[in-house]
């Protein structure tokens, strides 16, 4: 089943300006002061255009949006450091703020969100400016936040038993199995096996800590639980084993071969267009709770200033206008990003049954550990689960040898 994100989010932004012209020109002696480069990652330039003009029209400095795909953004960061030439300003992945902070291509901006009043932390959810700090540093300003929660019909779970979203992991695990129960190729509950936080979610949730002083606990007792307790969809049938390679409208509409999965909110529009479905028979629901917490993934975007702008200055002045009530709010309509102020959630188009249930598991919510090493582990996690989806590899041995790897890799 394709659960990956589909355009919002992670991937929301911007125009079709070529890779060549990644420099920052402000170096070019044609270059005006009053015009900064903003660095985005994907290809929907309308979601931040309006944003941009709208701060030129303010301000008079022009931004110059450069789109670069998130499978090079990485590499692309890390050149424009070496060389001292790159953006002003731009967007960095949450699990990436630690990697790029390392190499030394943010801007610490800790005196900024201790003085300034519109970068203060309490502004925002504690989550997402969790995802900026680095060793007790402030290296960026939260921007769009996401979290994950339950996605399910409503009319099949009421033909098993169900009038009310599973709350507990017990009431998953049945309602999945009496779901699966329907025919065959139908199951009840997706274990996303491309999702790199899928099964660190469900080990907190179990009171598993990831990481301690210094060294993984993927193989600590609790996480060795909690995915076990995954591995059982698997074995019962009650999930897919592979990617079913299906479109949310034919995985999650109509009869609804996986009628439950677990995602962020860029999944509401595919829904609402796609599956054909009526509000009254699909809904979203807190986490079911584990036997300590619901704990969902905080992810998302934040905004940072280069450490080599030479207008650091304007690209601050940028990222407090997209940081405000105003602007983010028009980010939301625009790409369905949700916002990180927390002030911005008292508008009405936020006032909704969707985005309600979101808001309260914001709450119970915790980006993965900051450091730079991180988005490496999450697809080494990938990697491993895959031999325990498909392979059916034990738990406990596939977990050994990945924390061990995980171990070595921090040690480096």
């Amino acid at each position: 089943m394709k659960l990956k994100k589909i355009v919002t989010l992670a991937a929301v932004v911007l125009g079709s300006l070529s890779l060549a012209a990644c420099g920052n020109k402000n170096n070019s002696s044609s270059s005006s002061d009053k015009e900064i480069t903003f660095w985005f990652g994907g290809d929907a330039s309308t979601a931040v255009e309006p944003i941009a003009k709208d701060f030129t029209k303010k301000t008079g400095i022009k931004v110059k949006i450069q789109s670069i795909p998130w499978s090079q953004y990485l590499d692309k960061m890390l050149t424009a450091a070496a060389s001292k030439s790159g953006p002003d300003a731009m967007v960095v992945g949450t699990t990436s703020v630690a990697q790029y902070a390392d190499s030394k291509s943010l801007m610490d901006v800790t005196k900024y969100v201790e003085k300034d009043k519109e970068f203060k932390p309490s502004n925002f959810f504690e989550g997402s400016v969790n995802t900026t700090k680095v060793n007790g540093k402030y290296y960026a300003i939260p921007w769009y936040v996401e979290t994950r929660v339950l996605y399910y019909r409503k009319d099949l779970l009421k033909q098993v038993g169900y009038d009310h979203a599973p709350k507990t992991w017990d009431e998953l695990y049945d309602a999945a199995n009496k779901l699966a129960k329907r025919g065959k190729n139908m199951y009840g509950f997706n274990v996303d096996a491309a999702e790199p936080t899928f099964g660190f979610m469900f080990a907190r949730q179990n009171g598993a800590k990831l990481i301690e002083n210094g060294k993984t606990q993927f193989n600590s007792p609790k996480m060795i639980e909690a995915l076990d307790y995954l591995a059982k969809f698997y074995k019962s049938g009650a999930a897919p084993r592979q990617d079913l390679k299906l479109a949310i409208g034919q995985s999650f509409g109509g009869k609804a071969p996986v009628p439950m999965f677990i995602s962020g909110p860029w999944m509401v529009s595919g829904i609402e267009k796609d599956s054909g479905l009526k509000k009254s028979q699909w809904g979203v629901a807190e986490l079911p709770k584990g036997k300590v917490n619901n704990l969902s993934n905080t992810g998302g975007g934040d905004l940072a200033v280069f450490n080599y702008s030479k207008h650091k200055k304007e690209a601050l002045e940028f990222i407090k206008f997209m940081s405000s009530r105003k602007e983010q709010l028009k980010f939301y309509k625009t790409s369905n990003s949700m916002p990180t102020l927390k002030s911005a959630w008292t508008a009405k188009e936020l006032d909704t049954d969707t985005m309600n249930v979101f808001r309260k598991q914001l709450d119970s919510s915790e980006p993965m550990p900051a450091i730079k090493q991180w988005d490496t582990i999450g697809q080494s996690y990938v990697k491993a689960w895959e031999k325990v989806a498909v392979s059916n590899a034990s738990v406990k041995s596939t977990m050994d040898t990945f924390n061990k790897e995980s171990q070595a890799l921090l040690d480096k």
